[in-house]
């Protein structure tokens, strides 16, 4: 469950005492965390798939055993922590408690600064798995980007010039057919194009591969944010208009530049965009947002279509990863690999919409 300072902390308590739950929640709502309650084990089960980062477990629950509830929550939500709560504390059920998988153990009444000490160090601790696994997946990500690169470079000369060479006489072929009358030309014609299209698209992929290889350096200036978005939403409004979708631009006027390279930002957010347009259906909604975060600019690209799963969102960004048939899996890294070079971040979460949201964070201008 990745945190982020925009999101508050989860916390699942699982108490069959009324009185006690109920004040946790007040004691722990107003210390920022967004609580959720059980008061059994298989309720708790069910709250699982709300998403919790802690849970804070008694020991002794009416349908079960708090140790076995612990150890059955961290197999369903490894990257959770769990903290027991006891009236009844004895070596062997510290013992057990440490087994269990438990990052802490309570004796009941605790007082509220010792709860909120153990909560933020648990939360420190839950903080620096996510870290760690962040770090662990861009290494894997840096291999995979390191063997693009040394593919690219035969790719570039091996593919290139017959792709080149294909293209050429293929528009040769064109030209000849064209000459030809109009009832011979649709027979001939239409494998031509065919083929055609099919190098373009064997270009384009190739052409994926060079930009990961190509190095670029970064030359960052003001970048108007309501003209770039406006930019996109009039190059993309007749693909939208094409697809039956509603294509909006919502914007504050008044929002300083942000700090980076206008086309690059630009084709950012149209292959965004379009990936939106895409995965929404006819009547739909694509809306483009922005709006200021102290010194960042918040981006939005929202829809209405089906969503990406949780389970998936972490990948999407990875290259060669992809789940449309045609695709190469290279155009959502570059995305954000282009974020990365301009101090952003990139995420896709859901939308309020009911479709996907991805959502940019860039810098503004100092």
């Amino acid at each position: 469950m990745s945190l982020s300072s925009f999101n508050p902390p989860r916390v699942l308590v699982v108490e069959d005492n009324a009185a006690f739950l109920d004040n946790l929640r007040e004691l722990l709502g107003d210390a920022g965390y967004l609580v959720s309650g059980a008061n059994s084990c298989r309720e708790a089960h069910e709250r699982v798939q709300d998403g919790f980062d802690v849970a804070l477990v008694d020991l002794r629950l009416p349908d079960g055993d708090g140790t076995e509830l612990a150890r059955e929550l961290k197999e369903k939500v490894p990257e959770c922590e769990v903290v027991l709560l006891t009236g009844f504390a004895t070596l062997e059920t510290a013992v057990a408690a440490v087994r269990a998988g438990a990052c802490a153990y309570l004796m009941k009444p605790c007082a509220p600064n010792e709860l909120l000490l153990t909560l933020e160090q648990t939360m420190r601790q839950v903080r620096l798995q996510a870290e760690k696994r962040e770090l662990a997946r861009r290494a894997q990500v840096t291999e995979k980007l390191a063997a693009v690169g040394t593919l690219t470079a035969s790719l570039s000369h091996v593919i290139r010039n017959p792709l080149n060479a294909a293209a050429l006489q293929l528009a040769v072929l064109e030209r000849r057919v064209r000459r030809l009358s109009a009832e011979q030309q649709p027979a001939l014609l239409d494998p031509l194009l065919l083929v055609r299209d099919e190098i373009r698209r064997l270009d384009h992929a190739l052409e994926d591969f060079l930009q990961f290889a190509r190095p670029r350096s970064f030359r960052p200036e003001p970048v108007e944010v309501v003209a770039l978005l406006r930019r996109v939403v009039d190059f993309l409004g007749s693909q939208a208009e094409a697809r039956r979708v509603r294509l909006e631009l919502e914007g504050e006027e008044s929002l300083p530049p942000l700090k980076g390279e206008e086309e690059r930002l630009r084709q950012v957010l149209i292959n965004l965009t379009l990936n939106a347009l895409e995965a929404t259906p006819e009547e739909g909604l694509v809306r483009l947002s922005a709006q200021r975060e102290e010194d960042m600019v918040r981006l939005c690209v929202d829809d209405t279509g089906a969503g990406v799963p949780p389970e998936l969102r972490t990948r999407v960004f990875e290259p060669f990863f992809t789940t449309k048939e045609a695709g190469s899996g290279l155009g959502l890294s570059i995305v954000h690999s282009v974020v990365s070079q301009h101090g952003g971040s990139l995420e896709v979460t859901s939308s309020p919409f009911g479709g996907a949201r991805f959502l940019l964070r860039l810098p503004l201008v100092d």
